[in-house]
């Protein structure tokens, strides 16, 4: 039955992102007329692997900071986790912005995305981390059930949280979207 759950939310988040590149396509176009050139897919490869590693030391250092047991049993569950909200957090920001700490303060510290594609980026980094907040809520109650381990309620919380970020980044596309063409006309 899990694996099952799993497939149905990995294909519930790769639909939601096919729909968001889908609608972020024209604005994909129209930067490489516009000259924009991407890394070459040895260079992204290689720097995607120390984003992986340097957000998820980054993750594991705030979960450990934030009160995250700490022991040999746990590390390996913290490490897992840590990878995870790496994923759903550098590692979309760094493809887009790469080694940019403005276009990076300007996303995530200002909260200022100026299109799409920074939609796409920033709601969901947000409603993973928040998801995660909020799914941490069950752990310290006395129900005495496997599910209330860690990191198990806070990945399952940052999954959902990333999902609800993917659907409001989504949503948010398709307003600005409607928005624009009707300030044109």
């Amino acid at each position: 039955c899990s694996k099952a759950v799993g497939r149905s939310i990995l294909g519930l988040i790769s639909a939601l992102r096919v729909s968001n590149y889908v609608i972020a396509y024209p604005v994909i176009i129209k930067l490489k007329q516009d000259g924009f050139q991407y890394a070459s897919l040895n260079v992204t490869s290689l720097r995607l692997f120390f984003v992986r590693l340097i957000g998820a030391f980054m993750n594991a250092l705030g979960a450990i900071a934030l009160g995250a047991p700490i022991g040999a049993q746990y590390l390996p569950k913290t490490i897992h986790w840590s990878f995870l909200m790496s994923v759903f957090t550098f590692v979309p920001a760094t493809v887009v912005f790469g080694a940019s700490l403005t276009d990076w303060h300007r996303v995530f510290a200002s909260m200022k995305p100026s299109g799409n594609i920074e939609h796409m980026i920033l709601v969901p980094a947000y409603g993973a981390i928040i998801g995660g907040w909020f799914g941490a809520w069950p752990m310290p109650l006395d129900w005495e059930r496997p599910w209330q381990e860690w990191p198990i309620c806070v990945c399952y919380g940052a999954i959902g949280g990333y999902i609800v970020g993917q659907i409001v980044s989504l949503c948010l596309m398709l307003f600005l979207r409607k928005h624009k063409s009707l300030k044109v006309a």
